[in-house]
């Protein structure tokens, strides 16, 4: 199987998408596959690359025209086009998980891993997927957006792009002098800003994979922290551990809070549109209630991500997740 491997990408978390790239290397099955590396640089050029990594890589793009399908090889003079199967976007994070490459993908025809246009747009978007979410009976924090801030916050509150990733300008408020600096910074990353109050409580993530129809969860994680908040792909050197944060997997939580955690994220998979795979985030508070933090629909693959963890503790190493993600996308097709 030809399999296309977008990785890189023009957002910020470009960095991460190499990592996750170069570790789905480790673990593709070269008996299964014939991959096809795709590295988008942070300019957003395009090239045919030897693996997950850039270099003298020949100039390429996906066709769109889907009388031409695949990806085309650009010479000064001429073209090659190279046939490909099915498309796995290693990308996180803007132009990745915001339905961008899910819109080229779905008009160059080839079938993709991972959520379609629509729930990726609206995952993306935190104040999107809260409503959504909410308007399915799911706890949600309460938030607002800066055109519909009351005159007076609780404390704390945070401040984040509304349309971001992994922590990238997401600030902690605890009083109303640190708001527009706060918003300054959320700006940087995105124009439209989420403003939303703490939920006390501990942070559990659970890996989710599946279409429509039955879901498998890997073991939920914990997210142990010594201080502040958790800030993933925020560290110099993330391999080797966080200053404040220790994932706990599986977490140790009550028999009853897991069932009713790992229920939740598949509620919030199922009712935001989610296929293929994605890493629910959630707050379970003391008195047990189940709020969503976030839903990442391209999680990070690296080796210090917490989806192929929560995955491997439930048995499912990275390429049996790879295998199952390429067939979800194959089927129906």
């Amino acid at each position: 199987m030809k399999l296309g491997i977008l990785f890189g990408g023009a957002g910020e978390e470009h960095p991460v998408s190499v990592k996750s790239a170069q570790e789905v290397a480790k673990h593709l099955d070269p008996a299964k596959y014939d991959p096809i590396w795709i590295g988008i640089t942070e300019s957003g050029a395009w090239q045919l690359c030897d693996g997950p990594y850039f270099g003298a890589g020949r100039p390429a793009i996906l066709s769109p025209d889907r009388s031409k399908p695949g990806l085309l090889i650009l010479d000064e003079d001429r073209h090659e086009t190279i046939r490909v199967d099915v498309v796995l976007p290693v990308l996180h994070g803007k132009y990745g998980e915001d339905g961008a490459i899910q819109g080229l993908l779905e008009l160059s025809g080839l079938p993709y891993v991972g959520c379609d246009i629509q729930s990726s747009a609206v995952c993306m978007d935190k104040s999107l997927a809260y409503t959504v979410a909410r308007a399915a009976g799911i706890a949600v924090p309460t938030f607002w957006t800066e055109d519909t801030l009351p005159e007076r916050l609780p404390s704390p509150v945070f401040v984040k792009p509304a349309r971001s990733g992994s922590s990238f300008g997401v600030s902690k408020v605890t009083s109303p002098d640190e708001l527009p600096a706060a918003l300054a910074t959320a700006r940087q990353y995105d124009a439209k800003v989420l403003i939303e109050a703490g939920v006390v409580g501990s942070e559990i993530g659970c890996a989710v994979l599946g279409n429509a129809g039955e879901l498998t969860t890997g073991e939920l994680d914990h997210i142990s922290l010594t201080h502040g908040f958790f800030r993933i792909h925020q560290e110099d050197s993330p391999e080797d551990g966080s200053e404040n944060s220790t994932p706990v997997v599986p977490a140790q939580i009550p028999d009853d809070a897991r069932k009713l955690v790992q229920e939740t994220a598949m509620a919030i998979y199922r009712a935001l549109g989610c296929r293929g795979l994605a890493r629910v985030d959630m707050f379970l508070t003391e008195d047990g209630t189940v709020v969503l933090n976030e839903v990442n629909t391209l999680p990070g693959l690296t080796s210090y991500s917490r989806y192929p963890r929560m995955m491997a503790a439930a048995g499912l190493t990275l390429g049996d997740v790879i295998d199952r993600a390429v067939a979800l996308a194959l089927e129906g097709r």
